[in-house]
């Protein structure tokens, strides 16, 4: 008998919110007419070469490791390119670390709520997945210590920095605490940081992998690049990367060769910081927008986070009110959102919902709330 699993709710939303009237702040995608589509046509249209259409090391390109290696190190997290492996999409980075270092009924402690891809990644994987507490500042180190200690996972997940779905960055103290324990405990932790470079206030927070070598760091080009590149990195230690590639090679061979070496030329040709900047610009307005909507949006006592980068806004509605019961009537209002239950890996708060800023403009944006307060409220 084939074995179930659970969807994912925002997938099957992507799918009802793609009537062009619909203002969807669901997705958590990034915005189309910022992609720098000019540049990258100009650059697989060099890539493409008898070279790039050929197969590939399982490790990925060597030029691309190496860029890759050195955008790292010039933001504060020392890589080599022996340090890396191009995987398609962070997502496969975070599959390939679990199936290389889980086993089935193994215990995995995750921030709540946390990235529901990561919970179906845990779930495929056989997992047990124990929540950890927090607050506006991340994940509470004293609450993992007691889960460390109750429970004796084998990994820890998490998103430190404008984290999914809450927006809420791990202070640079409690990094060092989440370090300190990993490293007493022997316990791996896969930090996932697809959202640092997108930030609109405050200083960088040091990466958690300066601070342990226990730590696997994932990254991606899907948000300040192009999502349909595919193209992500996995920073893991020389302990196990040699599993890693292993493990790889058994799920694709591979990530695509052209979109690789498209990669490479970019990089080499453009100046990838400055069109993040210009990234943060415009989303900066958009969650400036969503921000300033929100108090006439939902209703008295309702609460917010204030991300100071990312892509998402985490919203929890007064008087135990289930979101999800709430979609139906957004839709029918041409408005959508993402229920927060989903996000949690065991009793969910379902009176808590998602909102991403990035895709639409600053006037969809006042339209798209001024609808959804007609539900909310």
């Amino acid at each position: 008998m084939p074995r179930t699993f659970t969807g994912s709710p925002v997938r099957d939303l992507l799918a009802l919110t793609s009537r062009p009237e619909v203002i969807s702040f669901a997705g958590g995608l990034p915005a189309p007419e910022l992609f720098d589509a000019d540049h990258l046509r100009e650059a697989y249209a060099q890539a493409v070469s008898r070279r790039s259409l050929q197969y590939a090391p399982t490790e990925g390109d060597p030029d691309l490791r190496g860029l890759v290696a050195d955008r790292l190190t010039r933001r504060g997290l020392p890589t080599g390119v022996e340090d890396l492996l191009i995987t398609s999409g962070s997502q496969q980075a975070l599959t390939l670390a679990v199936t290389a270092l889980l086993e089935p009924g193994a215990v995995v402690a995750v921030e709540e709520p946390t990235y529901l891809a990561a919970l179906q990644c845990f779930q495929l994987a056989g997992a047990r997945v124990v929540p950890v507490a927090g607050d506006e500042h991340g994940m509470d180190p004293a609450a993992l210590a007691e889960v460390v200690e109750r429970e004796r996972p084998e990994l820890l997940y998490l998103v430190p920095t404008f984290a999914n779905p809450t927006g809420r960055t791990v202070s640079a103290a409690r990094r060092a605490e989440i370090a300190a324990l990993a490293d007493r405990h022997g316990l791996w932790v896969v930090e996932d940081d697809p959202y640092s470079e997108l930030r609109y206030r405050g200083e960088p927070v040091p990466a958690l992998a300066s601070m342990s070598d226990r730590v696997l760091y994932a990254g991606s080009f899907s948000k300040v690049g192009a999502p349909g590149m595919r193209l992500g990195w996995l920073r893991a230690p020389a302990s196990i990367m040699r599993t890693l590639v292993i493990v790889k090679q058994a799920a694709d061979l591979h990530t695509s060769t052209v979109d690789q070496a498209a990669a490479a030329v970019y990089l080499k040709a453009n100046d990838l910081d400055e069109h993040i900047r210009g990234l943060c610009a415009a989303y900066r307005e958009r969650r400036d927008a969503m921000i300033a909507a929100l108090p006439s949006t939902v209703p008295a006592g309702a609460r917010w986070s204030d991300p100071d980068g990312g892509m998402f806004v985490w919203v929890t509605l007064p008087g135990g009110v289930d979101t999800s019961e709430l979609i139906t009537a957004a839709l029918a209002r041409d408005v959508a959102f993402v229920p927060g239950a989903p996000f949690y890996a065991t009793t969910p708060d379902r009176s808590t919902l998602r909102l991403s800023f990035t895709t639409n403009t600053v006037d969809e944006i006042a339209e798209g709330m001024r609808r959804l307060a007609a539900v909310l409220r």
